[in-house]
């Protein structure tokens, strides 16, 4: 079994945050047909604007997300006095379906009732995530014109799955 463990993100990590940045919008890219140093130049500057979550989120936690001792993701967690929030989640391809993003959010499940807040999100209208999150036991609070915003609550059923986390900062 792998082991899964979650570290402070750091600047060195730039660009293995675009790599994983640029996996998660091949299909997008894909459908604009454009040449490939179009789409390079298209990534990073969104790519670049993604890192204003820094700015926005100044108090989260930006986690990478290492599988072996090797990087496969990302998590930004932030917490407020109402609620946990999962601002990202992100695996690289080879490690999504594999059980290890459900074995993250166990670990936001276990701080949830712990702390006796829900743990919150927004996906994005039509993303596959929703679908995931639904079986996770997510409901949706409420929506924009591209996003939903959901909610799991301890009172949500339990996911049975081993926690393997091991947090090393």
């Amino acid at each position: 079994m792998s082991t899964i463990n979650i570290r402070a993100e750091q600047p060195q990590d730039e660009a293995f945050l675009f790599e994983l940045y640029a996996s998660t919008r091949q299909e997008e890219l894909a459908a604009f047909g454009w040449p490939p140093e179009m789409g390079h130049a298209f990534l990073t500057l969104q790519f670049k604007a993604s890192q204003g979550r820094h700015q926005a989120y100044p108090d989260a936690e930006f986690q990478i997300v290492t599988v072996d001792g090797v990087s496969a993701g990302r998590m930004i967690i932030y917490r407020t006095r109402e609620d946990l929030q999962l601002v990202d989640i992100a695996l690289l391809p080879q490690h999504r379906n594999t059980g290890i993003g459900t074995t993250l959010i166990q670990r936001l499940f276990d701080e949830s009732i712990g702390s006796a807040k829900p743990l919150r999100l927004q996906v994005l209208k039509g993303n596959r995530a929703e679908r995931f999150y639904r079986r996770l036991g997510f409901i949706k609070t409420g929506e924009t014109q591209t996003h939903l915003a959901m909610e799991w609550r301890a009172s949500a059923p339990p996911v049975n799955t081993p926690s393997q986390i091991e947090k090393s900062i």
